[in-house]
């Protein structure tokens, strides 16, 4: 096969070199930058060139348990990152740029080359070298083994760490430790002591009562109805006393006697200003015109025999209660052992009520706290009836919600306010009226409605 003449063309112009072709560099080029991604065959390992005879790796693989299979799948890089990884074989351009691979504590670690007699690059290497110390050093700490005798409870002196601090003596008090731990670079941070305090026994999970099982036993199913009886009996007690000291203490009349009883009310005082007002008017008819409302007083003066009974009257009385207060405390010295019983029982009384109030205000410290305006109210018992228990899993009766549950568990533990479901909200009335602009002289509001809903209204802008 003959190759075929290259046509001999004038290149006199610039447009003559456009129809030089070029094809045979272009594919040769290519190739060239297919090898220096992909790399040449020589580049390559005999494994991916050449394939042995006999078991292959499927096979192999199959003979692997589930197990050991993992354990290879876990050695394998994510396919999820297979976009990240750089398979070109191209050098980097830029010779500044390339990495020099060093081998510390078993990982590689990448550096550039640097120029390190310039001040800049001397500076760089040596933080980087201080980084990969302290990220070595934190790699040991990880490394170590937990000591599991140390308690990770107990409260830890910060002056134990710092040497030189802590004295048997005692001649260096906590004050000046802290002092020196902050000039030192070591602050300690005072965590306050109410992030350490519970503010709930409620714990994260509780198990359900094992009657609320899908295939529950007989004892534990009629444990569990004879809780929820005893909680509906409290409620039921509860509405009835909440009727008989509300609605019951009054008595049912007719509407005839309700208003005729209103009316009587209303009328209260009406009767008796009227009577008030006749009977004035009678003794003013009678008495003079002369009589003032103000009634004239006498000066009636006692006399030396009235004022000395009186005198002595009072101290005839004053007598009588200084013997009646001397006979008292003769009476209570008869009766010391009494009065000392009844001091003992009244403080008895008092230490047990003090007894009280602090065990209640020590539950109230771990009740639902009212974070909001409504009050935690414990849920009902999610029970099945015995008709609905199915027995399986497929046809069973769903009574709870695992987002409710865990919902008021929230609200229990503190984490949430109590709310209560609103369900849909009345949209507000909007006032619709025409913009002052849009007025016309001589139409009224009204008017302009029944435009609007003819669909006649037009604004004019």
């Amino acid at each position: 096969m003959s190759v075929a003449k290259r046509k001999r063309i004038s290149k006199k112009n610039k447009s003559a070199w456009r129809k030089t072709d070029i094809k045979d560099v272009e594919d040769y080029l290519e190739v060239q930058r297919q090898e220096e991604r992909v790399g040449t065959v020589a580049d390559k390992p005999d494994e991916e060139l050449f394939i042995l005879d006999g078991e292959s790796v499927a096979q192999k693989r199959s003979a692997l348990t589930e197990k050991q299979k993992r354990k290879v799948n876990a050695k394998k890089p994510l396919r999820s990152l297979n976009a990240l990884i750089n398979t070109s074989k191209v050098q980097d351009p830029i010779v500044k740029r390339n990495r020099v691979k060093l081998k510390k504590s078993g990982r590689i670690i990448e550096e550039e080359v640097r120029n390190p007699t310039k001040p800049r690059h001397f500076q760089a290497n040596k933080d980087r070298a201080r980084y990969h110390e302290t990220l070595e050093k934190k790699n040991n700490k990880k490394s170590r083994e937990i000591d599991t005798s140390k308690d990770i409870w107990a409260v830890e002196d910060f002056r134990d760490k710092i040497p030189g601090l802590k004295d048997e003596k005692g001649w260096i008090s906590r004050e000046l430790a802290l002092h020196v731990t902050n000039n030192i670079g070591k602050p300690v941070i005072k965590v306050h002591e109410s992030i350490r305090h519970r503010t709930t026994k409620a714990k994260n999970f509780e198990p359900p009562h094992p009657g609320t099982s899908y295939n529950p036993s007989l004892e534990d199913h009629q444990d569990l109805l004879a809780n929820v009886v005893q909680t509906e009996t409290k409620i039921i007690k509860k509405e009835e006393h909440m009727k008989r000291i509300t609605t019951k203490m009054f008595s049912k009349v007719t509407p005839e006697e309700r208003d005729q009883l209103r009316l009587k009310e209303m009328r209260a005082g009406l009767d008796d200003e009227d009577e008030g007002n006749n009977t004035n008017d009678e003794t003013n008819d009678a008495d003079t015109p002369y009589t003032t409302l103000n009634a004239p007083v006498e000066n009636k003066k006692k006399s030396k025999q009235a004022r000395r009974k009186e005198l002595k009257q009072k101290e005839l009385q004053k007598k009588h209660q200084e013997r009646k207060a001397l006979k008292k405390q003769v009476a209570d010295l008869n009766r010391i052992k009494s009065i000392k019983a009844e001091v003992l029982a009244e403080s008895e009384a008092l230490n047990q009520l003090k007894k009280h109030r602090k065990k209640v205000a020590e539950q109230k410290k771990f009740e639902p706290k009212r974070l909001g305006r409504l009050k935690y109210v414990e849920p009902d018992v999610d029970v099945n009836m015995a008709e609905d228990i199915a027995g399986n899993l497929r046809n069973i009766k769903t009574e709870s919600s695992l987002l409710v549950d865990r919902f008021k568990n929230f609200q229990k533990r503190n984490i949430l306010p109590t709310s209560v479901a609103t369900g849909k909200q009345k949209a507000k009335k909007v006032k619709r009226f025409p913009r002052a602009s849009h007025k016309e002289a001589g139409i009224s509001h009204q008017m302009l409605r029944d435009q609007k809903k003819s669909g006649t209204l037009k604004f004019i802008k």
